[in-house]
């Protein structure tokens, strides 16, 4: 315990006072817990399963960041103090029976929120399992479309399907492959930017909006299942990615409790 402390001593001041708020109400997927009552899960922080978001919780808190969770729709008050707000995977009927999907109002609070210096994480899915009409209002607020082409579409263990190589990228640094899986591509304009593209296809992008910060990808991504080192091979580095990821993230981040 105290080598992991001395390991991540130098990194906790970039996260200090700073909350990572992670949405949990365009996201509210149930199941039947050990109780046999029902629970949220599905990129949660509390969901310990290949599921959940645990594990990049746990790095947040590496760098000295707090962890919240929005359960509520997004509102000035309920997001003044968060510095970073991460939206993944809004849900379908399909998922939930009754979805609470994006309005212009939360797109409105939302890109307040950014301008004051929030940064802003919209993290899909496939066209199937993430809708993403209402949710293409709110990046659109910051030159951001989803497209409904879908990439990436891994035949069982077929990884290098799934496979995108990076060469001194300013955000991964030096991370060479990450594996991401059923991924919607992107569009962009002013003031959105691709950081990542492939085959004429653009796969991660970000946004300078006010004093605040926006990226986003088509896929989840980092959850569990891709970072427990237990599915995939060695050569891809998502852990090392999320590493990385978590600690930009919190650079551009100006607000703090």
């Amino acid at each position: 315990m105290a080598s992991v402390e001395m390991e991540t001593f130098p990194t906790l001041s970039i996260g200090k006072g700073k909350t990572v708020m992670l949405d949990n109400f365009f996201n509210r997927e149930y199941r039947k817990g050990f109780t046999g009552e029902k629970e949220t899960y599905h990129y949660t922080w509390y969901d310990r399963k290949d599921s959940g978001y645990s594990l990049w919780g746990k790095i947040f808190n590496e760098y000295g960041a707090k962890l919240g969770t929005l359960e509520e729709a997004p509102s000035a008050q309920n997001l003044k103090n968060a510095s970073v707000f991460i939206i993944v995977d809004p849900d379908t009927p399909k998922e939930t029976p009754a979805p609470n999907y994006v309005q212009e109002k939360d797109v409105k609070v939302i890109a307040d929120w950014v301008k004051a210096g929030g940064v802003l994480v919209l993290l899909a899915n496939d066209t199937s399992n993430a809708e993403i009409k209402h949710f293409n209002q709110l990046t659109k607020a910051f030159g951001i479309s989803f497209t409904n082409k879908n990439r990436n579409m891994v035949k069982n263990d077929q990884f290098e399907q799934g496979k995108f190589e990076f060469n001194n990228h300013p955000i991964f640094k030096d991370v060479k492959k990450i594996y991401v899986k059923e991924l919607v591509t992107l569009e962009t304009k002013a003031p959105a930017k691709p950081i990542l593209e492939e085959g004429g296809d653009v796969i991660m992008a970000t946004a300078k909006v006010g004093k605040g910060t926006v990226f986003v990808l088509g896929d989840p991504w980092i959850y569990n299942e891709y970072l427990n080192g237990k599915r995939l091979p060695l050569q891809y580095e998502n852990f090392k990615a999320a590493k990385y990821l978590t600690e930009w993230l919190l650079k551009q981040a100006t607000i703090k409790k």
